[in-house]
This record gives structure tokens, C-alpha cells and sequence, in this order.
């Protein structure tokens, strides 16, 4: 597999750097993805994206293609991460950043940051995606919208987390962050929210 980035470098010194993977639904260059690695690289964040096999295969053919199975997607996450130079994150939206948080540890990485985690697939409470986040190895944050289907506060808030795992809770926001419009609030507003939480996490402030 050749390993490739999409790369934003802030105007500045770096305060830190993130390999981020994208969603199972949508490309690394996809709108929100786009404007979540600006918002970053604005606070002065190093953003590093790159796109799992199938994303690749869908993006040279033209064709939709289901997720790769979560092997593969770890297998692609450490090819990058191995190509990552000095002390970095790892995050990712959705599922990337599931992937991410699995890994983190393992791979080294200083902790990880996750944009709309899926805590269950949505309508499925029961099938929970928390195992991992009980007992953490490195620092983590998650930062979710209130109306996200694949996990809202009165439903994470019955598991059982590491209590070192920061949450974050967007108002109003969905998985991908739009707020409803008689919140007043923007879909822009709350990722450039987003990004500001996670520099800062990052930072170690």
C-alpha cells in the first residue's frame, strides 16, 4: 500500500501534530473533514490525513465500497503512523476514530482525539462500542454532538468509562455536527468549537 498524506500546516510553530482518519461514509477531503482539519491547523495544529484501502480503491474506480474489516483498518492506521515523524496524536471522525482510539497506545501515539464516536451503530444501544474506553493507556477525548444517534449524553453517561477520558459535549450537534436551526448555532461554529477543545487537549492544557 503506498502511504500518502493530505497535509495542513498551521502558519505557526506546531503546538502539536494529528494523524486523522476519516468516517466510513465519506473520504478524507469530504466537507466536514476539510473544514475540521482548517479549524485545526488555525489553533496551530499539524493535520495529517490520509484514507483507509477502500476509500483509496473508491476514490481510483469510482465505485462505493463497504469498510475494509477492522483488521485492515488497524493495519492501514499503523503503515501510517509508521510514517509519522517526531511526537504525534491520532483521532479520527467516526469510525477513524475508533480505529484511533483502539490503536493509540500501542502505536506510541501521545493520546487520541475522536470527532462523533460511535458508541452503538444507531437504534442498536445495546451493541456498544466501549470495551476499550474502560480501561485507557493514554490520554483520550471525544467530542459529540447532544443529538448524535450513535451515542447521546444520557446513554454514555450510563457506561462504564475511564474516568482520564475527557468528553466533550457539542450542543445541539448530530454526527456531523450540524446543530438544529433554532439552536442559532452553525455547523461551522461547532467544529471550529471542536477543533478549539481538541487543540487544547492536545496541548496538554
Amino acid at each position: 500500500m503506498t502511504v500518502s498524506f493530505l497535509v495542513d500546516e498551521p502558519a505557526v510553530v506546531p503546538v502539536a501534530q494529528l494523524l486523522l482518519a476519516h468516517g466510513a461514509g465519506a473520504p478524507m477531503d469530504s466537507p466536514f473533514m476539510d473544514q475540521l482539519a482548517a479549524a485545526l491547523a488555525a489553533r496551530g495544529v499539524r493535520v495529517l490525513r490520509f484514507e483507509f484501502p477502500y476509500m483509496a480503491e473508491r476514490r481510483a474506480t469510482g465505485r462505493k465500497r463497504p469498510p475494509n474489516p477492522m483488521p485492515a483498518l488497524e493495519a492501514a492506521f499503523r503503515e501510517h503512523a509508521a510514517q509519522v515523524k517526531g511526537p504525534y496524536f491520532v483521532g479520527g471522525k467516526s469510525m477513524g476514530g475508533r480505529v484511533a482510539s483502539m490503536l493509540a497506545a500501542e502505536i506510541g501515539a501521545e493520546g487520541f482525539v475522536c470527532f462523533g464516536y460511535p458508541f452503538h451503530p444507531p437504534g442498536k444501544p445495546e451493541r456498544t462500542r466501549t470495551e476499550h474506553l474502560q480501561q485507557l493507556q493514554c490520554r483520550g477525548m471525544i467530542v459529540q454532538g447532544t443529538r448524535d444517534p450513535f451515542g447521546k449524553p444520557g446513554e454514555v453517561a450510563e457506561y462504564d468509562l475511564d474516568q482520564r477520558l475527557r468528553l466533550h459535549w457539542l450542543e445541539s450537534g448530530e454526527h456531523d455536527f450540524k446543530p438544529l436551526k433554532s439552536s442559532g448555532l452553525t455547523q461551522q461554529g461547532l467544529i471550529e468549537e471542536a477543533a478549539s477543545v481538541a487543540a487544547t487537549f492536545m496541548q496538554g492544557q
